[in-house]
């Protein structure tokens, strides 16, 4: 029997690395590409260079569509992490079957495709006169990301002691200052992981963004994707290096403090 457990855990771990592989796998040949010595897409033929990262860092149109996308990225991700913390926490509190129907529909802007979302938003933001404003693409933004936050602090809230919350308000804490002082601090591994999602999302979406903007407002992955539609500039693939990076660089400080938190917590339930 035991045997049998060992064999099925390897050969569902082994299934795990494969999927993981064929996801990951294909995104790696952006590296030699961004390396390229040549105009166009292609892997380096006579040596590698830097080149095209220079053409990145000095080019004007690159570097304003990136600033005007961690301009918008934060603010989405402030936003979303704001609503999308309360909303768990409130639906977490409250814990009947209303608060089930709520979590539920704030998780339509994941079950509802994409293309269907930017639609409806382009016909309301023309209503309220925010199309290629930067506040539409921010709003837009924030409705896609607040999902991921009430998932990610929802499952922090799962292991949360309650006999934490009961002290403070037994100490005469409000329900703002036990939220405040006791609650957010003890989910903030999930609240952190939320904004690493929020900020990832914001920053790399593209669907909404053709539709809701025009000339003002202009991010960073239109204008890969105008470089695409345009010319095969392999500037291109060193963007795309340059964000698998700084994503990777998200996911691996957020495991960390994840890791120490766990730590000083065991460290600190062994001196007690």
């Amino acid at each position: 029997m035991e045997r049998r457990l060992t064999f099925g855990r390897c050969m569902m771990l082994g299934l795990a690395w494969t999927v993981l592989g064929f996801m990951v796998l294909p995104m790696l040949i952006i590296f030699p590409v961004s390396l390229t010595d040549q105009y166009y897409l292609s892997l380096p033929k006579e040596s590698l260079s830097l080149e095209h990262y220079k053409a990145y860092f000095t080019d004007e149109q690159w570097i304003d569509a990136t600033v005007q996308s961690v301009i918008i990225a934060v603010a989405s991700t402030v936003a979303s992490v704001v609503l999308g913390t309360l909303c768990a926490i409130g639906c977490w509190r409250i814990s009947t079957s209303r608060a089930s129907a709520v979590r539920t529909f704030m998780l339509l802007p994941i079950i509802v495709p994409t293309i269907v979302q930017a639609l409806a938003l382009y016909r309301f933001w023309i209503d309220l006169r925010i199309v290629d404003t930067y506040i539409g693409v921010i709003l837009a933004h924030t409705l896609v990301s607040i999902p991921y936050v009430v998932i990610t602090v929802s499952a922090a809230l799962a292991g949360f002691d309650v006999r934490l919350e009961q002290a403070a308000r037994n100490l005469g804490a409000s329900m703002a200052q036990t939220i405040r002082h006791v609650i957010v601090p003890s989910i903030m591994p999930g609240v952190l992981s939320g904004a690493i999602f929020a900020f990832t999302i914001s920053f790399d979406e593209i669907v909404m963004v053709l539709f809701i903007t025009s000339r003002n407002v202009y991010t960073l992955p239109k204008r890969i994707w105008d470089g695409i539609e345009d010319h095969l500039d392999p500037t291109i693939a060193s963007v795309a290096t340059m964000l698998i990076v700084v994503t990777l660089a998200l996911l691996l400080a957020e495991l960390w403090l994840r890791q120490r938190r766990s730590i000083a917590r065991g460290r600190a339930s062994g001196e007690a």
